[in-house]
């Protein structure tokens, strides 16, 4: 999609109502939902974190999404794919500047720079103990994307035609760190299998643009 087309749709987002949940659900492994659906979030005491999902024009003023691929570490997300983010820190005054902060570290892009369309669902993720809260945003310039060296082993420019396209909705066989050879929902994007949490954030995003 044309950049100044999207671009222009993206205000309705701000009066629509979240799918949240349900929308989680769709790309959410059985196991997880199972887990969600038993767990005692009273003996928890979960971390908080903000991720932000930024579209943006490129060179040839089409619509991207970025997304990265983190670093490999001892870690539940080692080397996984996911949006700019990371947990709150006391110089955030909120998630929302907890999000642009970690996107500016993460991919070098400005925060004053990114124009917040949406605060979407939060979601729970059992395997590190964290609520992360995602935001939808824009910019309306191509930006000069830079990785961080520590956090980021890639950065992903995904087009949103891709994004939307439904031959990329797909199930796979992983084995994950909380489990072996099961079969999940994902997104196949930039060659990259996109599931778990980032999947099911993504899958509210997906609802909330095929209704602009």
């Amino acid at each position: 999609m044309e950049f100044e087309i999207f671009k222009n749709r993206i205000s309705k987002l701000k009066k629509m109502q979240l799918p949240g949940e349900a929308a989680h659900r769709k790309l959410a492994p059985l196991i997880r939902i199972n887990e969600l659906d038993n767990i005692d979030m009273s003996k928890r005491n979960p971390h908080e974190a903000g991720v932000m999902a930024v579209f943006y024009p490129d060179e040839m003023r089409d619509t991207r999404l970025v997304l990265i691929l983190r670093k490999t570490y001892n870690g539940v997300h080692s080397n996984q794919v996911g949006f700019p983010g990371g947990r709150v820190e006391l110089e955030d005054e909120d998630l929302e500047q907890t999000a642009l902060r970690e996107t500016e570290e993460e991919v070098g892009i400005y925060r004053h720079d990114i124009e917040v369309v949406k605060k979407l669902s939060r979601l729970y993720i059992p395997p590190s103990n964290f609520w992360v809260q995602p935001y939808l945003g824009i910019m309306h310039t191509t930006p000069v994307l830079k990785a961080q060296e520590s956090e980021v082993e890639q950065i992903l420019e995904v087009r949103l035609s891709e994004f939307l396209n439904d031959d990329n909705l797909i199930t796979e066989n992983l084995s994950t760190s909380y489990a072996n050879n099961i079969e999940v929902p994902a997104y196949r994007l930039n060659g990259h299998v996109v599931w778990g949490a980032t999947g099911m954030m993504l899958s509210e995003i997906r609802e909330l643009l095929l209704k602009i």
